[in-house]
C-alpha cells in the first residue's frame, strides 16, 4: 500500500499545482521556461504514474476487503465508463458543443471514471486509489471552472458535426476497451 500511497502523492501531487498553487506555478515557468518546467512535470507524473500502477499491483496481490459490491454496480459502471469515454474523447475534439458546455470534459471523465470504479469494487487499495482519483478531479474541476469565470468564458466556434464525432469515437474506444482491451492490461473482464 505504500508504494500504492507513494505514486498517488506524487502523480496527484505534481497535477494539484495549479490547484492549490497556480502563482508558485506560473513563477517556476518565467523563472526556468516552459520546457523545463514541461520536463519536470513529466517526470514526476510519470514517475507517479509507474508507482500507482506497481503499487495497485502489489495490493491486489493481497486484497484487504472491505465490502461486497452488488452485482448491478457493474452494469452501472459499465454505463458511467460509456459517459467517461465520451468525455474523455470530447477533450481532443476541438468545437464540439459537449467541450463547450463542460468546458473542461477531462476532469468531469475522471470524475465518472472514479465514481464508476469505487461503486464497484469493494477493496481498500480500490478505495484509495478511485477514491483519491475522484477527490482530485472534484477539486481540479472547481479550480479550472473559477480561473474559467476569472477570464470571462471566451465564446467558442461550435459544430453539431464535432458531437457525432465525439460520441461515436466515445462509444467505439469504450467497446474496444471494455470487451478486449481492460481483462488483459488491468486482470477483470467487465462483461466476463
Amino acid at each position: 500500500m505504500t508504494t500504492l500511497l507513494l505514486g498517488l502523492l506524487c502523480f496527484l501531487g505534481i497535477h494539484s499545482i495549479r490547484i492549490f498553487a497556480d502563482d508558485w506555478r506560473s513563477a517556476q515557468i518565467r523563472r526556468h521556461g516552459a520546457l523545463k518546467w514541461k520536463a519536470a512535470y513529466a517526470l514526476v507524473s510519470a514517475i507517479g504514474l509507474v508507482l500507482v500502477v506497481w503499487g495497485y499491483g502489489m495490493a491486489r496481490a493481497a486484497p484487504v476487503d472491505l465490502w461486497t459490491p452488488p452485482t448491478a454496480t457493474r452494469h452501472v459502471a459499465a454505463l458511467l465508463m460509456l459517459l467517461s469515454f465520451v468525455l474523455l474523447t470530447a477533450a481532443y475534439v476541438p468545437g464540439s458543443r459537449l467541450k463547450a458546455k463542460v468546458r473542461h470534459p477531462m476532469l468531469l471523465g475522471m470524475k465518472v471514471w472514479a465514481l464508476a470504479h469505487l461503486l464497484s469494487n469493494g477493496r481498500l487499495a480500490d478505495v484509495v486509489l478511485f477514491g483519491s482519483v475522484l477527490l482530485w478531479a472534484v477539486l481540479a474541476f472547481r479550480a479550472a471552472r473559477q480561473r474559467d469565470r476569472a477570464a470571462g468564458d471566451p465564446a467558442l466556434s461550435l459544430h453539431s458535426g464535432r458531437d457525432v464525432i465525439t460520441a461515436f469515437v466515445g462509444i467505439f474506444a469504450w467497446i474496444i476497451f471494455a470487451l478486449w482491451l481492460h481483462g488483459p492490461l488491468i486482470g477483470v473482464r467487465p462483461f466476463g
